[in-house]
């Protein structure tokens, strides 16, 4: 039996037992197939998913707030809603700190796997670490340009349509910060926008982004400039368009923010006429 035939083996067989949440079973399994092929990249990325459910915990909250799904409503006698009950997950870090030894140690084995690298990133955000997701980020956009965006996927399979899965993927990690609505956090998003630019300087979305991060704490003349050049780019694109409104908006520049909220009403779709038509009404 080769030594591929072999990986996919124990690559089966852990699937199985991770399906059933046997954990002293893949543990087993784990250290007879660190044996058998300890440079397998499937087993380093086997190794980071049990120490990441291994990592995870649930706790049963109670809060006076209300919230939204998820969450069961609690009443006093009356039967008035006095707050809500439900779970929060967090991650044991010195456990995930294991994961995260392994898949480092596959990127430096296997650094084109982008699986490997998005997965780390994933849970470096999922536990607020952003110097280090970011850290990540800008380290794989270097990567990706080194190798012309040659990565592969599970199983080393090459990934098609590496460039914009790439940049699409990037997005959504920007996503994620700006989520955390914490302005301190808003310059990980310009370094990230600012490693793409490096790169892919008519890259619509960063330009949108680092606006945005000057747009959010009002500093609206460094705002407008990457704006305008992404409205060159994409004259069309509605963020774009949105966003220039509002910095004229904020800068009580209403003849300008009224042009640009009629290109919306010009190539949006109904929900987004819709709404400039309602912030046209609101400047008049």
């Amino acid at each position: 039996m080769d030594s591929l035939t072999f990986g996919q083996n124990f690559q089966k067989e852990f699937k199985d037992l991770f399906s059933k949440n046997d954990e002293p079973a893949q543990e087993e399994l784990l250290k007879k197939w660190e044996t058998a092929n300890p440079k397998d990249a499937e087993l380093f990325i086997a190794y980071f998913n049990f120490y990441t459910r291994k990592s995870r915990r649930e706790i049963v909250t109670l809060n006076a707030k209300k919230h939204d799904g998820g969450f069961l409503e609690l009443t006093d006698s009356t039967g008035k809603k006095v707050g809500t009950m439900g779970s929060d997950i967090y991650y044991d870090e010195a456990i995930l700190q294991k994961g995260f030894e392994y898949i480092d140690r596959g990127i430096a084995f296997y650094p084109g796997r982008l699986d490997m690298r998005f997965g780390k990133i994933y849970m470096l955000g999922k536990i607020e670490n952003f110097s280090e997701f970011t850290k990540l980020i800008v380290e794989t956009i270097d990567y990706g340009n080194k190798i012309k965006n040659g990565w592969s996927w599970k199983e080393a399979k090459p990934l098609e349509d590496a460039e914009n899965f790439f940049l699409n993927s990037l997005q959504d990690y920007v996503v994620t910060i700006y989520n955390t609505e914490d302005d301190s956090l808003l310059l990980y998003i310009r370094q990230i926008a600012e490693r793409v630019l490096k790169y892919y300087p008519n890259h619509v979305e960063s330009l949108a982004n680092i606006s945005l991060t000057y747009l959010v704490v009002g500093e609206y003349d460094k705002a407008l400039p990457n704006l305008l050049k992404a409205e060159i780019i994409a004259p069309k694109d509605i963020i774009v368009l949105n966003n220039i409104a509002e910095v004229y908006k904020r800068k009580n520049d209403i003849p300008k923010a009224k042009a640009y909220y009629e290109k919306i009403i010009k190539w949006g779709n109904a929900e987004e006429v819709a709404d400039a038509k309602a912030k046209l009404k609101e400047l008049k």
